[in-house]
């Protein structure tokens, strides 16, 4: 089984490097992950709509070169339905199935996610209605994967 993750920005501080670096190393056995980075664009103070859309538009664009178009893709976005561990993990097998064992994630910039990224995913997955930077969303989105393997295979970790 193969797992991207795609995000939009790139990690700075070290603890979040650290994060990231455990949650890749616990999913070696289950299944190989890998992370491509894509620059984010900065955004002035008082941006309009309109420039805010051409920077999620230009995000979008770097993460759509680098899919491929059997890539099974779920966007984290915020505006769709939550769902427990449990749920998520059936999801991810899911996912695993219709995507010929190839799942990609696309955790999108400070904006959000372009429109056209919307159009290309699969299915969405959010944390909830709450904000998070988009370093922990990707820590997050690691522990969440990692416990998803655990869940479906029944081992300890999930309580």
């Amino acid at each position: 089984m193969k797992i991207t993750l795609y995000c939009i920005g790139f990690l700075k501080e070290t603890y979040w490097k650290t994060a990231c670096a455990e949650y890749l190393k616990r999913l070696k056995p289950y299944a190989e992950v890998n992370i491509v980075e894509c620059p984010d664009f900065p955004c002035p103070e008082k941006c309009s709509l309109a420039e805010e859309e051409a920077i999620k538009d230009k995000e979008g664009k770097k993460v759509l070169e680098k899919l491929s178009p059997s890539d099974y893709l779920i966007a984290l976005d915020l505006h769709h339905p939550e769902c427990d561990s449990p749920t998520f993990s059936k999801r991810l097998e899911a996912a695993f199935v219709k995507g010929k064992s190839k799942v990609s994630f696309v955790i999108g910039g400070s904006l959000g996610l372009s429109d056209e990224l919307k159009k290309r995913a699969n299915e969405f997955l959010t944390f909830g209605e709450m904000t998070f930077p988009h370093s922990l969303a990707r820590v997050m989105l690691l522990e969440q994967i990692y416990r998803a393997f655990r869940i479906s295979r029944n081992e300890p970790y999930h309580k």
